[in-house]
């Protein structure tokens, strides 16, 4: 699409289009260069708009990221649910046993397997939501509340000892480190390459998945302790 079909464009279908194509200009930026490094007028070159025609469908650049982080849940909880659900089908006291690390594992794989997600979960609190109207933080809340609405019942069917309470600090726990450890795992080239010259530095290095993984079973065999996740 041109920069004057952009102009012409005044139907609501012509204004979903070119909605459509900021956002995925935004996302496959940020997949190359990382959320913080992309700017409006990123965006705008990479769609044929000028800076100033961005803002007639969104305010900032922080807006059109966290639409993008609001599309991002609804995209990962589709996925996540159904490998929970497979976990409840497997109801062997062996299965059981290893329910806790099993539902850890798919939280840590399904966050693992989404990098843009992962920067986006990082960058929300501390510059998304800062910088856009209230309305908009609202709208973006109600996502992130459907979500919880979708993944508590598949985390209580695989693991039925927690309680909603519980499974809302597991979500919360899961998506503010897989955030954090992404922004760990992949500094700059210059850092990554001083990690890999000295062993000292070895503690540095971090695969995000595992990492998640660990410690998301830790919480959770912590909480199915009696007295401790039903509450």
């Amino acid at each position: 699409m041109t920069r004057d079909d952009f102009q012409r464009a005044r139907s609501p279908e012509a204004k979903r289009v070119r909605e459509a194509a900021i956002l995925d200009a935004a996302r496959r930026l940020g997949r190359q260069h990382g959320i913080r490094q992309v700017t409006l007028t990123d965006i705008a070159a990479a769609v044929g708009m000028h800076k100033s025609a961005m803002l007639r469908y969104f305010e900032t650049r922080e807006e059109i990221f966290l639409r993008i982080t609001a599309e991002s849940w609804r995209e990962w909880v589709p996925v996540l649910c159904e490998k929970l659900r497979a976990i409840e089908q497997s109801d062997a006291d062996a299965a059981l046993d290893a329910a806790p690390d099993a539902v850890a594992a798919v939280f840590a794989s399904t966050l693992a397997a989404r990098e843009v997600f992962c920067d986006l979960l990082a960058q929300a609190p501390m510059n998304l939501e800062r910088n856009v109207s209230v309305d908009k933080v609202r709208e973006f809340k109600f996502a992130t509340r459907g979500a919880l609405a979708e993944i508590v019942p598949a985390v209580r069917g695989a693991l039925p000892g927690l309680s909603e309470g519980s499974v809302v600090d597991l979500v919360a726990a899961a998506t503010a480190l897989a955030g954090t450890f992404w922004q760990i795992a992949t500094p700059s080239p210059e850092i990554a390459a001083l990690y890999r010259s000295d062993p000292r530095l070895a503690h540095a290095i971090l695969d995000v998945e595992p990492r998640l993984a660990r410690i998301l079973g830790a919480m959770l065999r912590g909480m199915q302790a009696p007295g401790v996740g039903a509450q």
